[in-house]
């Protein structure tokens, strides 16, 4: 709905000094057409939201899923707005705010490109270096991986992931993977305020297909992998894989960085349309013989429960060792992946590689991503932000390798989302680990006894005589979760991250996993670290 930010979300983030305009010119260069005056009238900013609505802004009016937009033009007029921009469905509710109205095709797809024009963000104006990474999993490792290595390097960094928002050390809680075109739009010309050098953007399949980065050319661009999950928002797996394919055309990206770990980083090379570099693993691919072929390779060399050190070799006889601050072999291939993304961005290697070796490492902080939350006693205990069975696999053998005793997996599923792949996270899970515990997620609408049922069905499935339990809420389930294992063993909660709140039936109810699993360690006598180390953002 274009009315539906609540005021309990992160603010929209714009510009102080926007760039200026006037009515006249957006209706002369957008619009089919015009009712009222827009005679010298300036715009300041647009929104599809009442609720970040600003005086001096235009209201751009979509069609919802159960109202038109263009039903609240009384309440943007209320609020300042200066006009309306609406399709010919919205004119006759639109006029009635007594706001200058302007008529387009399809005011959705016109969006990134209206944004892109008020605030000055499109291919021909001065923007940071943007490096835009999709994929299933690894777009918020990745992205954060980027930002780190940069801010080693000296930059001022941007960041758009779905855990935060970063402008020049300024951090946000993000509210959508990628924000919407508008949004998105105001944050790149902020930052561009602020004196940013470089941004590290995720774009999600959603993004795409909902054009929330339209209007947006990336300097470079980056394909992780592709694995089962969001069939709720595509009819099958293809679908899925041809909604991460735009990122790649011309009008998209100047240069790509494509990963062979997954089979379908093949035909995302073969149907690239700007020059791109290869990167692979064949530790972790799915065909190593192709991941060996990649024109960059990630050796894993060591995992620690401190981190993964990797080599990564490419043209030219250039070679580097360093490790990232996190364990699992696909994080590895997460750095290596930024690593090239840096280098195809302009970046200088020598400058890059003394960084690294002058550091001992990559410095990143990856919110909710095999995050350690336990002390140096007692079990280890780690809070992941992986939701998918892809996900569940490589962190679980990740925890598994690191890991002297049992591992316990503790997860749920989200709610009003892609179901289809919940009898495989149970089977991957069970699978995966000695101990399973299935909780609750984020329930929303859906029965959270029945997504249990379901993910529990799948575990058995894989091993009938497996060792699960089942407990709700997930307060009680990291209770008793803790009390099933002891020294040397490790539990491995998937889902949360580094979320601080459940959505149960539309409530935004707060909640930290990770401050969850501390109380629950402290509670059964371990000790736990202090949560401001060696993280260095508050929980």
């Amino acid at each position: 709905m274009p009315t539906d930010a609540p005021s309990s979300l992160p603010p929209v983030l714009r510009p102080d000094a926007p760039p200026l305009h006037t009515l006249d010119e957006l209706a002369a260069r957008f619009a089919v057409e015009v009712r009222g005056d827009t005679t010298g009238t300036a715009l300041s900013g647009l929104t599809l939201a009442t609720a970040d609505l600003r005086p001096g802004d235009v209201f751009v009016a979509l069609r919802g899923v159960n109202k038109h937009g263009a039903e609240f033009a009384a309440a943007a007029a209320e609020k300042g707005a200066v006009a309306v921009v609406t399709d010919r469905e919205g004119a006759e509710a639109a006029e009635a705010s007594g706001l200058p109205v302007i008529i387009v095709e399809d005011p959705r797809g016109l969006l990134g490109e209206l944004s892109a024009w008020v605030y000055r963000t499109g291919r021909d104006d001065d923007l940071p270096l943007l490096f835009g990474t999709t994929g299933t999993n690894g777009k918020t490792s990745v992205s954060h991986i980027l930002e780190g290595i940069l801010g080693q390097l000296g930059a001022v960094t941007g960041l758009s992931s779905t855990a935060e928002r970063h402008i020049a050390g300024q951090i946000i809680v993000s509210r959508l993977t990628t924000p919407e075109a508008y949004e998105m739009h105001a944050l790149l010309a902020l930052m561009r305020e602020r004196g940013v050098e470089a941004v590290a953007v995720e774009v999600s399949a959603q993004a795409l297909s909902r054009h929330r980065v339209d209007g947006i050319v990336f300097d470079v661009a980056a394909f992780t992998n592709l694995t089962h999950d969001h069939l709720d928002d595509y009819a099958d797996m293809r679908e899925y894989f041809e909604a991460k394919l735009p990122l790649f055309r011309a009008d998209r990206a100047r240069r790509a960085v494509i990963s062979l770990d997954s089979a379908p980083g093949v035909e995302v090379v073969e149907r690239c349309e700007v020059p791109c570099t290869t990167v692979g693993t064949p530790d972790i691919a799915a065909d190593p013989a192709v991941a060996a072929r990649a024109d960059w390779i990630v050796e894993i060399v060591e995992e620690r429960q401190s981190g993964t050190e990797f080599r990564l070799t490419g043209p030219a006889g250039r070679s580097l060792q360093t490790t990232v601050p996190v364990i699992g072999r696909h994080m590895a291939a997460n750095a290596g992946l930024a690593i090239v993304m840096m280098l195809e961005g302009g970046y200088d290697w020598e400058t890059i590689t003394a960084a690294l070796e002058r550091d001992g490492g990559i410095r990143a902080h990856l919110p909710g991503r095999t995050q350690l939350v336990s002390g140096e006693r007692g079990p280890a205990v780690y809070v992941d932000f992986g939701h998918s069975p892809d996900a569940f696999e490589k962190t679980l053998a990740a925890v598994r390798r690191v890991t002297q005793g049992r591992v316990l997996m503790l997860f749920g599923a989200d709610g009003d989302r892609d179901a289809t792949k919940r009898h495989d996270m149970g089977r991957t899970a069970v699978l995966g680990s000695d101990i399973l515990v299935v909780t609750d997620h984020h329930p929303r609408f859906e029965d959270p006894d029945s997504i249990r049922a379901t993910l529990i069905e799948g575990a058995r499935l894989a091993r009938p005589d497996a060792e699960i339990h089942e407990y709700s809420p997930p307060e009680r389930a990291i209770v008793e979760a803790v009390k099933l294992v002891g020294e040397g063993d490790a539990i491995l909660w998937a889902g949360p991250g580094h979320q601080d709140y459940r959505d149960i039936r539309g409530q935004r109810t707060p909640y930290s996993a990770r401050e969850l699993a501390r109380r629950a360690l402290r509670d059964a006598g371990w000790p736990v670290p202090d949560p401001s180390w060696p993280v260095p953002y508050s929980d």
